[in-house]
């Protein structure tokens, strides 16, 4: 039967691969431990590579930013227009 396991939990077996890659050892004695195929194993780190989550985590961040600028242009330019239209009218 198919485990799914959270970002969490691949993160963390990521971290350990890596640690382990780093002590010299093989990729399929460290997928034997975790069981999960290699195709799995490439898959996750794909997916969860840590500096494209970051990146991608700061471009969310900076596209809101963007847009909080954007609205407040938007609503200052409605404003200016309703308050020259009002100046023109005759009283």
């Amino acid at each position: 039967m198919k485990k799914r396991r959270s970002a969490d939990e691949v993160a963390r077996l990521l971290r350990e691969a890596a640690r382990d890659l780093a002590n010299g050892r093989k990729i399929s004695d460290i997928l034997k431990k975790t069981d999960a195929t290699e195709t799995t194993y490439y898959r996750w780190r794909q997916k969860h590579n840590p500096a494209q989550v970051d990146m991608d985590r700061r471009c969310r961040h900076w596209e809101g930013e963007i847009e909080r600028p954007k609205r407040i242009v938007a609503e200052l330019m409605l404003d200016k227009q309703m308050l020259q239209e009002v100046a023109k009218k005759k009283w």
